[in-house]
């Protein structure tokens, strides 16, 4: 099950990277199934951090691979259960870069693996406002680029 793998991944990056306190780690997994991973940017400014997911998004943007599915996971301490962590509304702007069928962990009361479509996550984007075909996405750049995956 890709859902599982990707928080199995996720969660041996965060013991690893953080073995004591806080840690935090995402996966985002291609349509070529290749599964890139992202972590805290660790900074003394606050304001200069980024998502969690932001390194794992810009290596699929530079393998030029359609993301399929996202997955931030993170833990207050090394005794603490894993939290799943729905995209902050930053993170879904990036993912939607691949489309509204993106699947996206997120936050459940009862702490359950679970993944919907970004459609679903954000079913009044600003998008349904422009017509299709106009929205420079990942198709589009599939049609208009000679971008080569490195």
């Amino acid at each position: 099950m890709i859902e599982q793998k990707m928080f199995n991944i996720a969660a041996e990056l965060i013991c690893k990277r953080y073995p004591k306190g806080e840690g935090g780690a995402a996966v985002v997994r291609t349509e070529d199934d290749m599964y890139f991973t992202g972590i805290w940017l660790d900074t003394i400014n606050e304001s200069v951090s980024i998502c969690i997911e932001t390194g794992a998004i810009c290596e699929a943007h530079k393998h030029g691979s359609r993301v399929t599915h996202s997955l931030c996971l993170s833990r207050e301490d090394e005794n603490s259960p894993f939290e799943i962590l729905t995209p902050c509304g930053v993170c879904q702007e990036r993912l939607r870069f691949w489309g509204d069928g993106v699947m996206v962990g997120i936050t459940t009361p009862d702490r359950v693996l679970k993944f919907l479509p970004l459609s679903v996550v954000q079913p009044h984007h600003w998008t349904g406002a422009i017509p299709a075909g106009e929205i420079e996405d990942y198709d589009y750049n599939q049609r208009n680029t000679t971008m080569k995956s490195i």
